[in-house]
C-alpha cells in the first residue's frame, strides 16, 4: 500500500477492523516518514448495471446512491452508518438474486422502501427528486399515502 503522504510502498498494518457493512478498515503505518493512515477495503463482487430510463447501461455506482440518500437526510437525525447499511442490505439483496443488472425505476424503489421505514421525511425528499415531481399535487398524494399506513 502507498503511503498517501509520501508515496513510500514501505508501509505496515498496525490494527484491523471488520465494520458493520462487512468491510474492513485497517489502521497503517509507514516506515519511511511514521505517518499513520486507513484504508477501508471491500469485498469486489460481480459488477451490477443500473438500467437508466433512456435505455443507457451504467455501472453501478455506491458513491452515487450514497450521495442521493444523503442529501435526501440532511438535517434529519440519520447517521452516515444507518444509510451504509440501507445501501449494503440493498446490494447484499442484488448480489443474491444474481442478476447483473437492474432498473433506476426498480432500485429507486428498493431505496423508498427502506427510507420508508427509516424516516417519513427522508422517504418525501427522495421520492421527489426520485419521482420528479413538478406540482404540489405530487406532494400531497405522497404524504396522503404515508398518512394511511
Amino acid at each position: 500500500m502507498k503511503c498517501p503522504f509520501c508515496s513510500s510502498e514501505d508501509t505496515k498494518v498496525v490494527d484491523s477492523r471488520t465494520m458493520m457493512d462487512g468491510s474492513t478498515k485497517r489502521r497503517r503505518e509507514c516506515n519511511n516518514c511514521l505517518k499513520r493512515f486507513s484504508t477501508y477495503e471491500r469485498f469486489e463482487e460481480s459488477q451490477i448495471y443500473v438500467v437508466k430510463k433512456d435505455n443507457r447501461r451504467v455501472k453501478y455506482d455506491r458513491e452515487k446512491l450514497l450521495r442521493g440518500l444523503t442529501f435526501a437526510t440532511v438535517k434529519r437525525n440519520i447517521s452516515r452508518e444507518q444509510l451504509d447499511k440501507i445501501i449494503t442490505d440493498i446490494e447484499k439483496g442484488l448480489q443474491n438474486s444474481l442478476v447483473s443488472e437492474i432498473s433506476s425505476k426498480e432500485l429507486g424503489e428498493k431505496v423508498l422502501e427502506k427510507l420508508r421505514e427509516l424516516d417519513q421525511v427522508a422517504y418525501v425528499r427522495f421520492a421527489s427528486v426520485y419521482k420528479e415531481f413538478d406540482d404540489i399535487k405530487s406532494f400531497i398524494e405522497i404524504v396522503e399515502e404515508i398518512k394511511k399506513d
